[in-house]
């Protein structure tokens, strides 16, 4: 199986910066893509940023040009920096991996337990 921990969340002003972190482990044969999601009370879970093995990048276009994704291939971390975080960011933000546990397994997704990010004056 593979786990996720998520770590980084808090409470902060708005204007503020947050950088959150997930650590992959577990029986990884090979990820195809990580991300983070995030989802507010009462709303539904939705798309914060995600990355691809090869690099490539999408971002909801309510956080273009305040978070950044970024990806450590070798060991499996995915960070997501956020500036300029606003009240309307105030979630809680969750890690995703679509990962497989052999070469002849199938493609699965997998979630984090959740880290909650805050964001009040």
């Amino acid at each position: 199986q593979v786990q996720l921990v998520e770590s980084g969340g808090g409470l902060v002003q708005p204007g503020g910066s947050l950088r959150l972190s997930c650590a992959a482990s577990g029986s990884i044969f090979s990820i195809r893509a990580m991300g983070w999601y995030r989802q507010a009370l009462g709303k539904q879970r939705e798309l914060v940023a995600t990355v691809t093995s090869g690099g490539s990048t999408n971002y909801a276009d309510s956080v273009k040009g305040r978070f950044t994704i970024s990806r450590d291939n070798a060991k499996n971390i995915l960070n997501l920096q956020m500036v300029g975080l606003k009240p309307e960011d105030t979630a809680v933000y969750y890690c995703n991996v679509i990962g497989k546990t052999s070469a002849s397994g199938v493609w699965g997704s997998y979630w984090g337990q959740g880290t909650q990010v805050t964001v009040s004056s």
